[in-house]
């Protein structure tokens, strides 16, 4: 594993989103974890400009999953876990390797998941620095 750290601001945010981009550049999953407004949602609504999609980005919340225009799968799973993702049978929506798959809120048991059923993926840790700028801590894991 291969920790790769950056700092940005909303301003240079799409530099970041790129160099995610250049990782996945045909679909994938990333995990993202931080604080409430930290700024999970608006990496993804960053990410969806870099793919040049017209969608409005929101917080999936409430509804679980979000879609953006059948590219990016939207997952906010802090009120139902990975036990609740499992439930309502989530796990056969990261099957397709052209789409792009973020998920807030995954803890330790949710990456064992991926592991066991042989996903890779990359996990993004953000953290506060000031009110404008953020550290985005970059893991790579691979199940090979």
């Amino acid at each position: 594993m291969k920790s790769i750290i950056q700092e940005h601001s909303l301003k240079t945010l799409p530099l970041f989103c790129a160099f995610l981009k250049e990782y996945l550049p045909n679909g994938g999953i990333v995990l993202l974890e931080g604080d409430l407004a930290s700024g999970k949602t608006t990496l993804v609504k960053e990410f969806a400009k870099i793919l040049r999609l017209d969608s409005s980005v929101s917080s999936p919340t409430f509804s679980i999953l979000n879609e953006y225009e059948d590219l990016i799968k939207h997952y906010d799973i802090y009120q139902i876990g990975t036990e609740g993702f499992l439930r309502q049978g989530l796990l056969q929506t990261l099957d397709q390797e052209d789409k792009y798959y973020f998920i807030e809120w995954a803890d330790k048991d949710f990456e064992r998941l991926l592991v066991q059923t042989g996903f890779n993926y990359i996990k993004v840790d953000i953290s506060v620095i000031d009110e404008e700028k953020r550290r985005y801590e970059v893991n790579l894991y691979a199940c090979t």
